[in-house]
């Protein structure tokens, strides 16, 4: 398609009284870089890079606040009063002087909030039904309450135009207005309820008094629903039938189309924000269907993370801007790259879902392996040359740290030596690519090897590197990335036990499997769902309170789906405490968290267990009497962007789990971070 004429997706297209210089757009979301609720340096850059890198149209402030009883509960922007405008300002300004356009979202929150967050304010909803996800029950809205929440979104849309930007976005789906229209969510019995007309109203209100507000020349789009996928929800021939009044009110510009609902953790990762878990590009055939319904230009954006499937989605006519705002995550100069001709060199999204499980866990969003998104001001999405390049770089080990510190050292313009112990590169991330549902992690390492090849990295293959290998070299910097090895010796006996390793390297087990998971990430459950797929029963035992502890709301339900489908017996609150041999099985010992003295045992046929790594440093201590600087990192130069000292000799560091069992975004950060300033 691409040799029969332009480029589908970077022809310019005109929306409302925009023109949009291509068809890639990143959609509105949270990544929870507000401060005190404004879009300070941090936010601002983020966006800046995208439109750096070619994007049509950034759109941000994912669920904006309009008013004080809908507070920010997960890094929102407070767009509910004049502090904000100077802001949007700098934002736009930023944005605009790349060439790119971008839009706000802005939202009431209804029973999607908590009252003891901002104002402390009881949370307001047509009608008394809670949500389950953030679990505040709302008091149902009189008519002083949707005069006045109309009121807040005219003033926010003002506030918007005010600050220079583009267009705004009112959030319907899931948000108010989408909870007057569902009847799920909808129980009134006045003008606002009932009838699909009726439970329009609200919406069609907000809309009338955004557009009296800004104006003509000012976008006005809407994010909304088509199918909710529930029994007692809105169909899509409900959804079809509201947007058909929204289109002939005449207050639009274009949908912003979602399907499903977030009411709860398991639906918000499969329908909103799906992970590995979820095809790609679900939801294409429903959007299709509705846009050859509609007058209005379409966007669409769920895991469409590929340019083919843009591309396709774009051609087909299935959407007239397509959402690429996780694959922008990963790269937000993948537009530029496009009209490049460097296509193959775009870090591509491999759905990990951790940018989103971050926001609702650590409160910020970061990408699993792009560590300088979001961290724009420290770490430049573009490597530079070194003001001295030429230095001779040994790195020890071809996981993903060494291969970011062997990547980013190339580009500094350094001779780079890359000694791996297998035929392969990739390191835990081929392990853990082995769990069906964690395939697509191999992409990351993928991207890193081809790219470490194209810059002429010497890679040293099947090469079990020791010091007197090393010091041949005559390197001016090693950097020991030989990660950690299972932490399975953590009580008597349990010398009886295999790891997540062993399971997932290919060790096929029957019988009874006991899976102790102290560690709550993907290893452990992971192992268990690839188990679940043989024959054999299967217990999940953790010392945490549930399952899946450190993981977000784009992974655990999946997980935990899949282990009530598969009959997996899930036992949290219970610590290992000691293994024994009985007959030709295993007694595995746990004491209760919170029972105090009380035990409970296991007789089973395996024991698996996930407890973390331990660093393999046995070559980095070899090393470090051959150092000037002994292996030390020194912090401050590390986290202000400086070089390591310089005492005029062999340097060496390590990186990744060769320093303590982490996770991959600490590795790539870790090699980021030492290697950029060499």
């Amino acid at each position: 398609m691409k040799g029969e004429g332009p480029d589908p997706l970077l022809t310019p297209f005109q929306l409302g009284p925009l023109t949009i210089r291509n068809r890639i757009v990143s959609t509105p979301h949270s990544p929870a870089f507000a401060e005190d609720g404004l879009p300070g340096e941090r936010y601002q850059r983020y966006h800046e890079e995208k439109a750096r890198g070619g994007i049509g149209m950034t759109m941000f402030g994912g669920s904006s606040c309009v008013g004080p009883d809908s507070p920010p509960v997960f890094g929102q922007l407070d767009v509910g009063s004049d502090r904000v405008i100077p802001f949007l300002q700098s934002l736009a300004e930023r944005v605009h002087r790349h060439g790119a356009k971008t839009i706000c979202q802005i939202s009431h929150l209804g029973r999607r909030s908590t009252w003891n967050a901002g104002d402390w304010l009881p949370l307001v909803a047509p009608s008394r039904v809670r949500e389950p996800a953030h679990r505040g029950f709302p008091r149902e809205m009189d008519r002083h309450d949707i005069r006045r929440v109309t009121d807040y979104y005219a003033e926010a849309a003002r506030r918007c135009r005010d600050g220079g930007l583009d267009g705004i976005e009112v959030m319907q789906n899931g948000h108010l207005p989408g909870q007057f229209l569902s009847p799920h969510t909808n129980l009134r019995t006045d003008d606002y309820g009932g009838s699909l007309a009726n439970r329009a109203r609200f919406m069609l209100e907000v809309l009338e008094a955004v557009r009296d507000a800004v104006g003509s020349d000012f976008v006005v789009g809407a994010r909304v629903d088509t199918d909710s996928r529930r029994a007692d929800g809105l169909r899509p021939e409900e959804s079809l039938e509201a947007l058909r009044l929204y289109e002939q009110q005449g207050c639009l510009d274009y949908f912003n189309l979602n399907v499903g609902r977030f009411d709860n953790d398991w639906e918000l990762g499969w329908f909103a924000v799906p992970a590995m878990f979820q095809k790609l590009a679900p939801w294409l055939e429903i959007v299709g269907a509705f846009r050859r319904e509609l007058k209005l230009p379409v966007i669409h954006a769920t895991r469409i993370i590929d340019l083919a499937t843009a591309r396709y989605a774009v051609s087909a006519g299935i959407v007239d801007l397509v959402g690429m705002t996780r694959a922008q995550i990963a790269d937000p100069w993948l537009v530029h790259k496009l009209e490049s001709g460097q296509e193959s060199r775009i870090r591509p999204c491999v759905g990990a879902g951790y940018c989103i499980d971050r926001i609702y866990g650590e409160g910020e969003m970061v990408c699993i392996h792009n560590v300088a998104t979001g961290r724009e001001n420290s770490i430049p999405q573009q490597i530079m040359p070194a003001d001295a390049p030429g230095r001779r770089v040994v790195v020890v080990g071809g996981g993903p740290a060494g291969l970011e510190a062997a990547r980013v050292s190339a580009e500094r313009g350094h001779r780079v030596v890359l000694f791996e112990a297998s035929g392969a590169l990739g390191g835990q991330v081929l392990l853990a690519g082995r769990a069906e549902s964690r395939r697509d992690l191999l992409g990351i390492t993928d991207w890193l090897a081809a790219e470490v090849s194209l810059l002429g990295v010497d890679i040293r293959w099947n090469t079990f590197a020791d010091g007197e290998l090393v010091l041949a070299e005559h390197p001016d910097v090693v950097i020991i990335a030989t990660g950690g090895l299972p932490d399975t010796l953590l009580v008597p006996g349990a010398e009886h036990a295999i790891s997540t390793w062993d399971v997932l390297a290919g060790g096929a087990l029957g019988g009874s499997i006991l899976v102790y998971d102290d560690h709550g990430q993907h290893q452990g459950a992971s192992t268990v769902d690839q188990l679940s797929l043989g024959e054999c029963e299967i217990e999940l035992v953790t010392p945490d309170r549930h399952a899946c502890a450190e993981m977000g709301a784009s992974n655990f339900p999946m997980y935990l789906r899949r282990f009530h489908q598969r009959g997996v017996t899930i036992t949290p609150d219970y610590r290992i405490r000691r293994v024994e041999r009985d007959s030709d099985r295993l007694r595995v010992v746990f004491e209760n968290e919170f029972g105090g003295d009380r035990f409970v045992d296991r007789l089973v046929d395996h024991l698996v267990i996930e407890h973390g790594t331990v660093p393999n440093d046995e070559l980095f201590q070899a090393l470090r009497g051959a150092s000037v600087n002994d292996g030390v990192t020194d912090y401050d130069a590390l986290l202000g962007g400086l070089p390591q000292p310089d005492a005029g000799g062999l340097a060496l560091y390590r990186v990744g789990d060769a320093v303590a069992s982490r996770n991959l975004h600490a590795a790539i950060l870790d090699s980021r971070r030492l290697c950029q300033a060499l």
